[in-house]
């Protein structure tokens, strides 16, 4: 089992990018973790790694052993979940998830409870992290994402429209106004979610309205974009499931009514090779039909 636990260094240190880091994830030291990747090195007879004080980077033989080791491990994973014992459904195993924190939070830790609830034999690895993620790159079976990006040999799933609103305080807009015009968001102070960034996008029956806001907040995470517009600082563009509740009470109001966004959906990135295993197809299943096509948060 030697090489399967220096295959696992490998692919933490490509995931962390030094061995300090992939040593955290594998709750190791880094000269063990440098220890494995140089054994596996030597049977491999190439050096997979480019190493400098701060960071290491493939090789070209690494670039082409990455994607392989990714499968392998996952193979083997696979098949010694199939071993333990199953729940009624059949299903045992692990399943790793990656997913954005405040939807997380706010709804799918719920339903993610649920699902393990029926199925015992399922282990869940959640980790929460709002930045474009791989999922082959990442070794795990399912990122949840709210953005568009795609890559080679990951299969996108969709499970539920993701509304935005355009909004901001009553106190912000009593003060500098409405804008009537999504042009107009370039005299405001906007505050920006930065995996979206800083342009926005609304449709109109002209056709498609782009803007490049000025950001006055940037934050990795919606809730401080929400309380930093509740505060008065700004418009922000949220998810509805974000806004709703500060909306619903006044603490928020949407503007730019007239001018739709561009639609957007909650999406399951998976591994095309992962996209058969059982256990992972149930949780997507289980998500869309709680999220549906309507989601709780806009009901």
């Amino acid at each position: 089992m030697d090489t399967l636990l220096n295959v696992r260094a490998f692919l933490a240190t490509v995931r962390a990018g030094n061995f300090s880091r992939a040593a955290r994830e594998l709750s190791t030291v880094p000269s063990v973790v440098s220890k494995r990747v140089a054994q596996l090195e030597w049977e491999l007879g190439a050096p997979l790694f480019e190493r400098n004080s701060r960071r290491v980077t493939l090789t070209e033989a690494g670039q082409r052993f990455h994607p392989r080791a990714g499968r392998l491990l996952a193979q083997f994973d696979e098949l010694a979940a199939s071993l333990h014992e199953a729940d009624a459904s059949g299903l045992a195993g692990l399943v790793r998830i990656k997913a954005p924190t405040s939807i997380t939070v706010a709804f799918l830790a719920q339903m993610l409870g649920e699902f393990q609830a029926a199925h015992p034999h399922i282990t869940l690895d959640v980790l929460l992290a709002d930045r474009p993620l791989n999922p082959l790159e990442e070794g795990v079976d399912i990122v949840v994402a709210g953005r568009e990006d795609s890559y080679e040999g990951v299969i996108d799933v969709p499970l539920a429209p993701l509304r935005q609103i355009v909004c901001a305080a009553p106190t912000y807009l009593a003060r500098r106004g409405a804008p009537a015009h999504p042009a107009e968001l370039a005299q405001h102070d906007c505050l920006v979610f930065s995996p979206v960034g800083p342009a926005w996008q609304f449709e109109s029956e002209h056709g498609m309205i782009e803007v490049e806001v000025q950001p006055r907040l940037t934050a990795n995470d919606n809730h401080v974009v929400l309380a930093s517009a509740r505060a008065g600082n700004g418009i922000a563009l949220l998810p509805s499931y974000v806004a709703r509740s500060a909306v619903d009470f006044g603490l928020l109001v949407p503007v730019l009514s007239a001018f739709a966004l561009r639609p957007r959906r909650l999406k399951a990135m998976v591994p095309a090779h992962r996209a058969e295993v059982p256990r992972v197809q149930a949780v997507l299943a289980w998500l869309r039909e709680r999220l549906g096509e309507t989601p709780s948060w806009d009901r």
